[in-house]
């Protein structure tokens, strides 16, 4: 029997701690590391930040956008920095969002969780807003596969909260909704199960009861953004230990190029959500 991506995802955070490190290789932070913005800028960005985060974080994030600007280039960067970071045995979320509807999404669900695809991640993230029984194929490519996806609930962002506040027909919260919705999906006898949600941690609380969702939480909104571990461990005071992966981007990158530095603030961050959350 496969492990489930939730179980997989729990433990590692036991054994190294509930730090997830960005991988977000921008125009302004390749300029603010002295490099250009190019697809050479692309690669030593990403490979320095996966050298400095190996042993301290229990996964790296990789957003994908700031790889596909530069088109075929930029893939082949995201698949070489994805193959070493398998080979280093740390997790790797690709920070996708992918979301369509269910025939589309089973070309999604091969290219992010099947063997096959030199992009395969060990989860990757959602998008709900064409219905949750839409995003099928990739729930059920992960389960097959013991890897995982995390469904946008509720986003960091301002923007995203009109919409993700607004209410359906039957007068519930669209986040409520997608809580619900992946709960039911995850229900079973022991463990967590593959599905996971994106929760902000700079938003407030939901009237949903966050222990019974039965999967991991990926927690933007941690640094840059203006949360801290404190707010992280507040959100998520009863949810059962090691089930909150709290993403870190740009509070950690802005210490490089100097790697011992990047180091250092992955270490720092690692050890503040660490005391919080565990």
């Amino acid at each position: 029997m496969v492990d489930t991506f939730g179980a997989r995802l729990q433990e590692r955070i036991r054994a190294l701690g509930p730090l997830c490190v960005g991988i977000d290789p921008s125009r302004q932070i390749l300029e603010s590391w002295n490099r250009p913005d190019s697809v050479e800028g692309l690669e030593f960005f990403s490979l320095a930040v996966l050298e400095a985060v190996l042993d301290t974080a229990a996964a790296i994030k990789p957003q994908v956008a700031f790889f596909e600007r530069f088109g075929s280039e930029g893939f082949r960067v995201l698949e070489r920095l994805m193959a070493e970071a398998r080979d280093a045995d740390i997790l790797i979320v690709a920070d996708a969002k992918r979301g369509d509807i269910a025939e589309t999404n089973d070309g999604y669900a091969e290219a992010w969780l099947g063997h096959r695809s030199p992009l395969v991640a060990d989860a990757v993230t959602a998008s709900p807003y064409l219905g949750v029984a839409a995003l099928a194929p990739l729930f059920e490519m992960a389960s097959a596969n013991g890897r995982g996806v995390f469904v946008l609930a509720a986003t960091s962002n301002d923007a995203g909260r009109s919409l993700q506040r607004a209410r359906t027909d039957d007068n519930e919260r669209v986040e409520e909704l997608i809580l619900r919705s992946i709960a039911e999906l995850n229900r079973r006898d022991d463990g967590l199960g593959s599905l996971g949600v994106v929760l902000g941690a700079t938003r407030d609380h939901p009237e949903f009861n966050l222990p019974s969702l039965g999967g991991p939480f990926l927690v933007p909104g941690v640094g840059s953004q203006g949360a801290d571990a404190q707010n992280v461990a507040r959100l998520f005071d009863r949810c059962p230990p090691a089930t909150v992966l709290a993403s870190v981007s740009r509070a950690i990158l802005q210490a490089g190029p100097d790697r011992a530095a990047l180091r250092d603030a992955a270490q720092r961050w690692r050890d503040d959500l660490s005391a919080a959350l565990l």
